[in-house]
């Protein structure tokens, strides 16, 4: 059995499930529970809960940073991935809610110093804890006999309680500051660090009461990073963690002290009343006066970095960010950092940033994202699927309907690909030939089969009088052509809009135009033959929506790439430049709906500086062109979604068709097992490899193809092979099949 302190995330998550997309992916899966319960502690039924790249906390709205969700599972903590997306989610939600210090309010004397109290440890001074006079201690937490002090130190308490009663008291400050600008001006920045981390630990504890896994959860995370914590940190900053681990209710006192120095544990002792009363107030003024008090036993033990008279500024605000940063480093490697309770800048940030949150603005639903461009892509990479291959390997296939304003290219688009289909010679009239007439005899048969596998039987009289028509037809509802399905998969990498040699010598971009003539022309035949079919385009960039035009598609990939490479660093290449899979035409689709979008497609890869220049002209109509970026595709992938998608058709017969003009920039061998997996389970894959030959190395049906004349044909014939193989192995030996064994041409069937 794993140890207490061992990191189980670090055991059961990879780290491909700790990335920012998978963290993501894992918050979505609770967010409806996380609404509900805001709602319920917020007695609020109109608050939204949503993802964005700035965290914010308005009154009806909060926008939660899902990279402090990712920080949690950096975690070495005996606790499961769901139990953190989960207590991240809730934790979060509690102290968007409840941090507000923007009431302003004088700073209370009792805050300020007074001039004995900044002389009583003077640069030098014992490193003892020096006692500390009783009108100091409200809790009476003080009691040291006069024969333990120093003579010269008591003597020079004696002179400052003497003068204390002789000096006029400082004069009040009664204009209204918000509070951390109070505590800035009354303790400096170490008393809002101080402040910042108890105030934490008071939130959860009342907060978070009700909810003892969420509770636990913290205990677990908060305990398992206290040791190394304390390890590292100077007295001052043990003494803050001690604080809020307390307050919180997290570890007992006596074990706390066990880890600490031993003034830092005296100054513990000391602070126990305050302490406990911080755990029973609700007004942050309250706790900030607390933080005043904990700084001023600090102080007393020689725990806060003495400053002397003939200090310069800079030397004295340096001795007070070293204090600062030994409170806020310690505390924080130990807690969940919250925006609002990270330090001052990061308060205000928040605040600011909820301020200019619209209440309607990028609302897409009760608990998503709060609608700039990095978290939009940020959530749909999330939420995309997973596709593993048969090696064990997966990865992310963000799947999108192709962008229908290609549809404006449409009427230019027709004339092109009647032009091609003349001069490729690429028939678009009855398409399907002798395949036609075997498909209506072989689903006739089928109609018929109920009683018996040849013509209606004899005793069909007998049959009607019966009464038993109904049931010699009772096949009707299952229809032949769904034994056959086809996916035809076409590379869109920029590469095969490049120019390329013709029979000709001149050279022209007539990849990925072949390739969608042989689309067309591929899915006229499927739908002469009343076969379910469907017509996928895949490349690796930044993912274009449907409804995207050129102008939007590009304000969205610059804006989401510079966001996504502020917050997210080196991952923003891996979010930005996904792996894609747009779906021209779908099983369910008519074909009809799907005609102008690939005509237009066409049109563009014809002739794409023709395409350019027109969308120039009106960029905010236009389609996205700019989506066919130079980048490496990772072939395997989209076959295996392909394949996957395929197989949920329940057809007996299925068939892949893949296009491309080179290899798979992913593995070479995960695309041959993956090809070969997709084969094992019963479908035939044909390799098209348009000017490469190393597509022989993954498929064992492939054919390599170096003008536009051949590429069409060798995607509808090598179908059409296929299917008829198909026939000939499921129908037995007809004499449909019989009197047809001849009518495929010589030399069509190029997948053997």
């Amino acid at each position: 059995m794993a140890m207490r302190d061992k990191s189980v995330l670090r055991e059961v998550l990879p780290p491909d499930e700790r990335v920012i997309e998978a963290v993501v992916a894992r918050y979505q899966r609770i967010a409806p529970a996380v609404l509900r319960f805001a709602r319920t502690i917020a007695d609020n039924d109109e608050l939204q809960i949503r993802l964005g790249s700035q965290a914010a906390a308005a009154d009806d709205d909060i926008v939660l940073d899902p990279r402090v969700f990712q920080a949690a599972y950096a975690r070495s903590a005996p606790v499961t991935p769901t139990e953190v997306a989960l207590t991240s989610a809730l934790h979060e939600v509690v102290h968007m809610m409840a941090t507000n210090f923007d009431e302003k309010r004088p700073v209370p004397q009792s805050w300020l110093p007074t001039p004995q109290e900044d002389a009583l440890l003077p640069v030098g001074a014992d490193p003892e804890p020096v006692a500390k006079p009783a009108r100091l201690d409200p809790m009476g937490l003080f009691d040291f006999d006069d024969a333990e002090m120093d003579g010269d130190i008591q003597q020079a308490l004696a002179d400052d309680i003497q003068l204390e009663s002789e000096a006029p008291p400082p004069p009040p400050v009664d204009h209204p500051v918000s509070l951390l600008d109070a505590l800035h001006e009354a303790g400096g920045t170490a008393a809002e660090a101080l402040f910042l981390s108890i105030e934490d630990a008071r939130q959860e504890i009342q907060h978070l009461a009700p909810f003892g896994g969420v509770r636990s959860v913290l205990t677990d995370l908060y305990r398992a990073a206290t040791p190394d914590a304390f390890r590292e940190a100077r007295p001052l900053g043990q003494f803050a963690l001690a604080s809020f681990m307390i307050i919180g209710g997290y570890s007992d006192r006596d074990a706390l002290q066990r880890r600490m120095a031993p003034h830092a544990a005296a100054a513990i002792d000391d602070a126990a009343g305050w302490l406990d009363e911080a755990t029973r107030h609700s007004d942050p003024w309250e706790v900030a006066g607390i933080a005043i008090e904990l700084l001023k036993i600090a102080r007393i033990h020689q725990l806060i970095t003495p400053t002397g008279a003939s200090d310069s500024a800079a030397t004295k605000k340096t001795k007070a960010e070293a204090d600062r940063s030994a409170i806020a480093e310690t505390v924080d490697a130990v807690r969940i950092v919250t925006p609002t309770l990270r330090d001052m800048e990061s308060y205000e940030q928040t605040r600011q940033a909820s301020q200019s949150v619209s209440a309607e603005k990028g609302k897409k639903g009760e608990a998503e994202q709060a609608g700039d461009p990095a978290t939009d892509q940020l959530v749909r990479v999330s939420e995309s699927p997973t596709v593993y291959l048969p090696t064990g390997q997966g990865g992310k296939l963000i799947v999108e309907t192709f962008p229908v304003g290609f549809r404006s290219l449409a009427v230019e688009g027709r004339n092109r690909l009647e032009q091609a289909a003349r001069q490729w010679g690429v028939a678009q009239r009855r398409v399907s030939g002798e395949l036609y007439p075997l498909f209506l005899a072989n689903q006739r048969r089928g109609l018929r089969s109920g009683y018996d596998a040849g013509d209606l039987s004899p005793y069909t009289a007998l049959l009607l009088g019966a009464g038993l028509y109904e049931r010699m037809f009772e096949r009707r509802d299952l229809p032949t052509r769904r034994s056959y399905a086809v996916s035809l998969l076409i590379d869109g990498s920029a590469s095969m809009l490049q120019p390329r040699a013709t029979q000709g010598g001149r050279k022209t971009p007539w990849a990925l135009a072949a390739a969608t003539l042989g689309a067309w022309t591929l899915a006229r035949l499927c739908d002469e033959l009343q076969i379910d079919f469907e017509v996928a385009l895949f490349n690796r960039s930044f993912v274009a929506r449907a409804d995207d035009t050129e102008s939007s598609y590009t304000t969205r990939q610059a804006e989401a790439t510079g966001a996504l490479r502020r917050s997210q660093g080196g991952a923003a290449e891996r979010l930005t430049r996904t792996v894609n899979h747009y779906m021209l035409k779908r099983f369910g689709d008519r074909w009809r709906q799907a005609e102008d979008i690939i005509a237009g497609l066409f049109y563009m890869a014809a002739d794409p500086q023709e395409a350019a220049r027109i969308v120039r002209l009106d960029r905010a109509e236009g389609p996205p062109l700019s989506m066919f970026e130079k980048a490496a595709n990772v072939d395997e992938y989209n076959i295996a979604y392909a394949a996957k998608r395929l197989a949920a058709q329940h057809a007996r017969h299925r068939i892949i068709v893949v296009l491309a003009d080179g290899m798979t920039r992913g593995s070479v061998n995960d695309l041959a097992e993956c090809v070969h997996a997709v084969e094992v389970g019963g479908a035939t894959v044909l390799g098209i490899g348009i000017g490469d030959d190393t597509v022989r190395t993954c498929y064992a049906r492939h054919q390599i193809v170096e003008q536009p004349e051949t590429l069409a044909a060798a995607m509808v014939d090598g179908v059409r092979s296929t299917l008829l193989k198909a026939l000939a192995g499921t129908a037995g030996d007809g004499w449909w099949l019989q009197a047809s064994r001849s009518a495929m041409p010589v030399g069509t069937n190029t997948f053997s």
